[in-house]
């Protein structure tokens, strides 16, 4: 019969046999979550004989049967089934025949069945409407790692973070992160262990031609590889990203200290103030409860959080890449307009091979000059000769003229525009110069 999570809720406690499309499991019913999926405690498979220690979660797409047992291993009790979930469904896949077990697959799940599992594994979190919504995949079992391993193996540029506690060496990570364009997958790495490493994270991790985007990777990268042996390669780190702008923005001073992410993504892609909450939330209950971490089920709440965490990383990488370029766009901007826009007459004397710096590159200098002039009269510097650069809080960004000492960097990093007014003013006073010298 059909039974709701409600009714589901209300035998908890009990134990109950779950039959799924790829074997049949006994245990304690420990919770149902809104998405009916089951944690069980004391698990055992049934057909194997097998017993699982600590608690096995299984997702409703997977579950044929569920029956609630009078007695352990009695064989008597009252089938279960879930909403929308036929019997005809299973028998289906079962006369689908044999499919290729991978690594990470289960006996009779072919890749393409795991990955419309794993497709189907998100949670469109849409709540109230002022409210940011976000879709993941939670990871938290190898029916499902193996096809997220081989999506990720396929991606150029993707986003890391971990969360745990005291992330490094002499700590414990919980949770993975990673992230691209399209899809979000948080790895459950306190139920999946170091296998997740050993079965394909490591590969992804150390692919020298997937791009990582990290916020402050020296903590993660010291747990990754005294814990996990993972040797991490290309990582863009949107902390240093973000110091290398701000000494560019000033004319090659350097911040008294470096940005949190939160304070990254405030700055550079101007977050609303709901992701403040949630970023403040999860702190506040990590610190009150460490034992958060390794409790399951997780709350929804810090999935969300971790998921808009590695979202925002790729986005804030975009952003800072573009800071970082805009000083290479204006100089090839004007390197196109060197020749063509003005007369002809002197290029026959000019030698296309001519290794000279050119005019538009010793620009460069006294673009320099300014934003240094411009920094020194903006920011304080303390007795080491770095720039001390104000916290930045929610109400700073909201309303910028209510602190005088409020700064936000790129108001001294010129766009392109600037830039090549900059350039040309440089140009003209030059030539002002020299025709006064010349004089009458």
């Amino acid at each position: 019969m059909s039974l709701s999570s409600e009714r589901f809720g209300a035998v908890l406690g009990s134990t109950v046999k779950v039959t799924l499309k790829c074997g049949v499991f006994q245990g304690v019913l420990q919770h149902v979550n809104p998405d009916r999926s089951l944690l069980l405690r004391r698990v055992k498979n049934l057909e194997t004989g097998r017993s699982t220690p600590g608690v096995k979660m299984f997702f409703d797409h997977e579950i044929i049967n569920v029956e609630l047992l009078d007695e352990p291993d009695s064989g008597k009790g009252t089938a279960m089934l879930p909403e929308g979930t036929s019997a005809v469904k299973g028998n289906k896949h079962a006369d689908a025949g044999p499919a290729y077990c991978g690594p990470w697959s289960s006996p009779c799940d072919s890749l393409e069945s795991q990955l419309r599992a794993s497709n189907s594994l998100k949670y469109s979190l849409s709540e109230k409407k002022e409210e940011e919504n976000v879709e993941y995949t939670v990871i938290n079992c190898f029916q499902k790692f193996g096809p997220a391993v081989l999506y990720l193996k396929q991606q150029c540029v993707i986003s890391v973070a971990g969360e745990g506690v005291n992330l490094c060496r002499y700590g414990k990570l919980s949770w993975l992160e990673i992230a691209t364009k399209s899809r979000i997958f948080l790895f459950d790495i306190f139920f999946l262990g170091p296998q997740a490493f050993k079965n394909g994270l490591q590969m992804v991790l150390e692919d020298k031609n997937i791009l990582k985007v990290m916020h402050d990777c020296r903590w993660i990268s010291d747990c990754l590889f005294h814990q996990y042996g993972v040797l991490l390669f290309n990582v863009f780190d949107t902390q240093v990203a973000d110091a290398l702008q701000f000494s560019m923005a000033t004319g090659g001073f350097l911040p008294h200290r470096v940005c949190t992410l939160q304070e990254c993504l405030m700055q550079h892609l101007k977050i609303p103030s709901k992701w403040d909450a949630i970023m403040k939330y999860g702190q506040q209950m990590a610190s009150e409860n460490p034992d958060i971490w390794f409790s399951r089920p997780f709350p929804a709440s810090l999935l969300k959080a971790f998921a808009l965490k590695a979202m925002y990383l790729l986005l804030l990488h975009s952003s800072l890449m573009d800071n970082l370029m805009s000083d290479l766009k204006a100089v090839v901007h004007d390197y196109l307009n060197a020749y063509r826009t003005g007369s002809g007459d002197h290029l026959g004397s000019t030698k296309p091979t001519c290794m000279e710096l050119p005019e538009e590159l010793r620009q460069l200098t006294n673009i320099q000059k300014l934003r240094r002039e411009k920094a020194i009269k903006d920011y304080r510097m303390n007795e080491d000769g770095l720039l001390i650069r104000p916290a930045m809080e929610l109400k700073e960004r909201n309303d910028p003229q209510k602190d005088g000492n409020y700064r936000d960097d790129r108001d001294c990093f010129p766009t392109d525009k600037a830039v090549f007014q900059i350039t040309s003013f440089y140009n003209e006073d030059i030539h002002g110069q020299e025709n006064q010298n010349q004089g009458p």
